[in-house]
């Protein structure tokens, strides 16, 4: 089922996510229904905030990249109760968006490289190492279970600029080709 994405001014966008447990309700579909509102949403990325559960869960489907880079053929990941256990001291600056923020960019900067480690959708326990767009995503995905969205790195102007957008989707200005919710 396609889940409605929460929008910039959602209370549940700042909710620190809960851990996730097996006895945790209909998981699984959760874990389906995520996957299908991203793809709808031409995503990459989708954590629990952004479909109003406040959940250490998010999940990641790069599989469309890997037509031309081979590291992301059938990169589609379950990710729950995530730690960032190394991030490399080499960054890079790239421009992201949000499907709960449609239409804004912001350059972020974020480590090239990390050390993860968290459960998967069966429930076991994963440790591995990603860079460049995985690094990415995941730290972008990870950062709304804590409660930060990637605007919270931005500083100055750029951050004075923004008001101006955030403020119309907060008053739900804008047109989709996915179900959005509203604060």
């Amino acid at each position: 089922m396609i889940l409605p994405i929460y929008a910039y001014g959602n209370a549940i966008l700042k909710r620190e996510g809960k851990e996730v447990t097996k006895d945790y309700p209909k998981i699984e579909q959760l874990f389906e229904d995520m996957f299908e509102t991203c793809k709808e949403a031409n995503g990459i990325g989708l954590a629990a905030q952004q479909v109003g559960y406040d959940l250490q869960l998010f999940i990641i489907d790069l599989s469309s990249y890997g037509e031309s880079d081979k590291v992301y053929e059938g990169f589609k990941k379950v990710i729950m109760n995530s730690i960032v256990i190394e991030e490399s001291e080499e960054t890079e600056i790239m421009s992201e968006g949000c499907l709960s923020f449609p239409g804004v960019k912001a350059d972020v900067e974020r480590p090239i490289k990390i050390k993860v480690e968290y459960l998967n959708e069966k429930f076991e326990t994963v440790i591995e190492e990603l860079e460049g767009l995985g690094a990415r995503v995941f730290l972008h995905e990870h950062e709304h279970t804590e409660g930060i969205n990637f605007i919270d790195h931005t500083k100055g102007l750029r951050k004075r600029m923004l008001k101006k957008e955030l403020g119309i989707i907060k008053k739900g200005g804008l047109f989709n080709s996915y179900k959005i919710k509203f604060a």
